[in-house]
């Protein structure tokens, strides 16, 4: 067998047996879908750090790195910010909501009518995303390593069902900080054999980056790309901060930890741009041109493969596998997320409330369980169906709807944390305002349109024409139109009924108190099961990555893999250690006592 395929399917045992380790520590729909809000700050931040990637970080924006130069980077900064953000706000006020499911939060401050309508806005749409990504990562496997697309898509999508239904939310977030862990360290080390290889970073972007460094090729107009640069920063402000998107942080043990893991995931995406993208480059400079690469299956789409192109000619032999088990971890996480949140969407949203009629956990964990294996089975199907329609544009589509969906629920679900009277129905009808906005710019606005208004001399190019549809003319017409209208609905707000006013008021009492949790002795052993837990299972990893030396390969490509090793390894001793600690404070405190 193919050293790369069994290095994949050595990892994807790796995952279910996560979910196999943590099958008994969900015993209530509370721990199935946030830990029971008990887990620490670099669990969190490590899952909310690896919801924003997917295997497009590793094909798409690889490819668009050859001839966007730095400016490809700026979506990730913009999150960093975001990240940020987070930090010093929302993951507070979203661990403070104490809810089992985000739209909770949704039903107490909207409204039971602005629950489903958040709900249905969100579920579909988030399973076809999933589902395309798992299509794409099958494209793109097929055509490097001849797997045939079907037994991708359904051995990665039966593997994350086995390990969100099996462990739950903890097998979930585990998995991610695992991933993260592998996924930093494998780049890392990617990035630095680029530098070597160039002979320092100052050659490498020399030689790599093109004429416009910032910019890239396909700007005419500098002025566009600078009103596209502050728009995004905007939109991922928005996207990263909002009631609907706070499913990681809800997860955390309390406040403390819940703003610490929001800082963690934005010192991990101002780190990931720096790493990331010199593979990019190095192949930029050295292999120019993308005819020559051999991978004619993918068609137009070949400048997807510029991370694999380095890691098959640059890196030693079996490091493809660690690069595709990476883009499988980046994708799967965002497939989990996937199953797991809308499981408990729908079973706190629709089941329990207007469904259910035996309200006790272990009903309701049998129907947890089996919404999570519906969800995997539609994703899988989804993904299968989607091979088949490839050339009807369904991507496109889906950008589309969530273009025209997406931002619109976003902004009433964080401006309802700062405007505190407004009507309920505020809420779905800023959603069909902002539908009214997306729509006008996805079908009436062309370039002419743009050309015109903003008298330009020359026509823009395709690509300024692209992101000023995709991301600046949106910002400005929901920032122009959409928010405003939540912001004005305050004028015609009434008081509610005594019901309604009681949540509310509910509602902003749990955000404006903090969650604190003392350290007891539970808490203080629970803190020291997720130290031991993980910390066994990367000393684990690192033994699989250490006997990777043992593959036929130069002597520093041998090294190379117990650097990696030696790095993951290194990072569970530390996790083990810091429990051992734990456990003598657990013991001073019972000598106390």
């Amino acid at each position: 067998m193919d050293i790369d395929i069994l290095v994949v399917l050595v990892y994807f045992i790796f995952l279910m047996s996560l979910g196999w380790v943590f099958r008994s520590a969900a015993s209530n729909t509370s721990e199935y879908f946030r830990g029971g809000g008990r887990m620490l700050w670099w669990m969190v931040g490590s899952s909310a750090f690896m919801m924003a990637l997917s295997a497009m970080t590793f094909t798409g924006l690889m490819g668009k790195a050859l001839t966007s130069g730095m400016s490809v980077g700026v979506v990730f900064i913009a999150n960093a910010l975001g990240y940020f953000c987070n930090y010093l706000f929302f993951a507070a006020k979203a661990r403070q909501m104490r809810v089992i499911s985000p739209l909770q939060g949704v039903r107490l401050r909207l409204g039971k009518v602005n629950e489903q309508v958040f709900t249905w806005a969100n579920v579909p749409l988030s399973v076809l995303q999933a589902a395309i990504w798992l299509n794409g990562l099958a494209v793109f496997t097929s055509a490097v390593v001849g797997v045939p697309l079907e037994q991708t898509i359904i051995g990665a999508g039966l593997v994350v069902l086995f390990m969100s239904l099996v462990g739950g939310s903890w097998a979930v977030i585990a998995s991610d900080f695992m991933q993260m862990i592998i996924i930093t360290v494998m780049t890392f080390v990617a990035a630095m054999v680029a530098i070597w290889k160039s002979g320092g970073v100052g050659n490498l972007m020399e030689v790599g980056l093109p004429a416009q460094q910032l910019i890239g090729d396909g700007y005419s107009y500098t002025h566009l790309f600078v009103g596209w640069f502050i728009c995004i920063f905007i939109k991922q402000f928005f996207s990263t901060n909002n009631m609907v998107d706070s499913y990681r942080f809800i997860a955390s043990k309390d406040t403390k930890n819940a703003r610490k893991a929001a800082l963690l995931a934005c010192f991990l995406m101002i780190l990931g741009p720096m790493i990331w993208f010199l593979p990019a480059w190095f192949v930029a400079g050295n292999y120019p041109d993308v005819t020559t690469w051999g991978l004619e299956g993918l068609g137009d789409k070949v400048a997807d493969a510029t991370y694999y192109i380095f890691v098959s000619r640059e890196m030693p032999v079996g490091m493809v596998g660690l690069m595709l088990a990476a883009m499988f971890a980046a994708t799967m996480s965002s497939m989990d997320s996937a199953l797991n949140r809308n499981a408990g969407i729908i079973l706190k949203s629709v089941y329990e409330p207007y469904f259910c009629k035996d309200y006790s956990e272990k009903h309701l964990m049998l129907a947890s369980k089996i919404l999570t294996a519906v969800f995997g089975v539609v994703i899988i199907i989804t993904g299968l169906f989607l091979t088949s329609l490839k050339e009807f544009g369904l991507f496109d589509l889906m950008m589309l709807v969530g273009t025209l969906v997406g931002f619109p629920v976003l902004i009433p679900s964080i401006m309802c944390f700062f405007i505190r009277k407004t009507p309920d129905w505020a809420g779905w009808g800023t959603i069909l305002v902002g539908m009214g906005v997306s729509a006008i710019i996805a079908f009436v606005i062309t370039p002419q349109t743009i050309e015109a208004v903003l008298g330009l001399d020359a026509p823009i190019s395709a690509r300024e024409f692209a992101e000023m549809k995709s991301v600046t003319l949106g910002v400005i017409g929901h920032m122009s139109i959409t928010l405003p209208f939540f912001v004005l609905s305050r004028f015609f707000y009434k008081e509610p009924s005594p019901e309604r006013a009681a949540e509310i008021n509910k509602f902003f009492n749990n955000v404006d108190t903090e969650v604190v949790v003392e350290d007891t002795e539970a808490s203080i052993r629970m803190d020291n099961k997720q130290h031991d837990m993980l910390g066994k299972m990367l000393l684990t990893a690192s033994l699989f990555l250490a006997s990777l030396a043992l593959v036929p390969n130069p002597l520093w490509g041998r090294a190379l893999f117990i650097v990696v090793a030696s790095i993951v390894g290194f990072i569970g001793f530390l996790l083990l250690r810091s429990k051992r600690k734990l456990t003598e404070a657990v013991d001073a405190e019972l000598a106390i006592s």
